[in-house]
């Protein structure tokens, strides 16, 4: 399936019924009174986040979404029957920004939120309700009111419990595909992941959600590479496994330009837990892997990981750390 994480919507929710002017009709009953009934009210338009979706695709072709008209009211002082909900289901994680794309109206982060959109629109009223001592058989009726209806923006914010980051190339997709049943493509060639992917690896009986986030380069937080437009899908994330081609040149460096894009994006990424793993090992020779680690770990100063996801080299150990 392919991930859409914003959706541009125009929600109508159901008009009113109009209310019903009707006598009393019955033999040997001259004046039998007014009997019109109330319209019902329209439907309304409900946003619910459910468990398995984790993208908004079934919004890029389907736009416009409508619910049901409250029914006439009708004679014998009957109701019209209400409008049904109209309910229009998302991920969890979900944003709702107005029109203008910048103020947040809901944020649907837990499986089960639901939200009422748009209001349905009040039944009209049945001439029924205009008698009075003066006035026996009245002729008024009303309209019903008509339902809200709006344009809102869908933007999702992918929940995982760990988010891979780490520059283009860096082995992401592949540590994905390795370790879950998710089919990322794979390549040698910078920016192979253009959209966000998920899949769940299990280890200990544990199942645990991973995202592969796009490759993150210099002035991600502005919008360059692909920029920030996936840097908000990390917000949602437990915790962050950063992985580093051990080939580079500065591994520090690198590590380093990472960290501040992310600091740049919000500085609550930065208090997420993070696990650090030096990707392609299988690369390089022991002394040369030797003298880069020890240098990084130097400029570091926290424990990270070695690994080589094509040779599986203490992927296991990874995987227990991840849990």
């Amino acid at each position: 399936m392919k991930f859409l994480d914003q959706a541009k919507i125009t929600i109508k929710a159901g008009d009113g019924g109009n209310g019903c002017c009707s006598f009393r009709r019955e033999k040997f009953i001259e004046f039998g009174g007014p009997n019109g009934g109330d319209g019902g009210n329209g439907g309304s338009v409900i946003l619910h986040a459910v468990n398995g979706l984790n993208t908004l695709i079934d919004y890029r072709h389907i736009q416009h979404f409508k619910a049901q008209r409250g029914e006439n009211g009708k004679a014998n002082n009957m109701t019209g029957a209400s409008g049904k909900d109209l309910i229009l289901k998302v991920p969890a994680g979900t944003q709702v920004y107005a029109e203008d794309k910048k103020t947040l109206l809901y944020d649907l982060v837990e499986e089960g939120d639901k939200i009422k959109i748009a209001t349905g629109g009040k039944g009209g009223l049945g001439n029924t309700r205009f008698k009075s001592s003066t006035n026996q058989a009245p002729r008024k009726t009303t309209n019903g009111k008509l339902g809200e209806e709006f344009e809102i923006w869908l933007e999702l914010k992918i929940i995982a419990d760990i988010g891979l980051v780490g520059f283009p190339n860096s082995g992401k997709s592949s540590f994905l595909s390795f370790t879950t049943r998710a089919k990322p493509k794979i390549a040698d060639y910078p920016f192979t992941t253009l959209n966000p992917n998920l899949g769940v690896l299990s280890i200990d009986e544990k199942e645990i959600i991973v995202a592969d986030i796009p490759g993150l380069i210099e002035g991600a937080h502005k919008g360059v590479g692909l920029g920030d437009k996936f840097l908000k899908h990390i917000e949602r994330c437990k915790s962050i496994l950063h992985l580093i081609d051990i080939n580079e040149d500065d591994l520090f460096h690198r590590y380093q330009i990472i960290r501040n894009e992310l600091e740049k994006y919000s500085s609550e990424l930065m208090n997420k837990k993070e696990i650090i793993a030096l990707n392609k090992i299988d690369l390089l020779e022991e002394d040369e892997i030797i003298k880069k680690v020890n240098d990084f770990s130097k400029k570091l100063k926290k424990d990270f990981f070695k690994i080589s996801i094509l040779k599986k080299s203490n992927i296991k150990e990874l995987l227990r750390a991840l849990k």
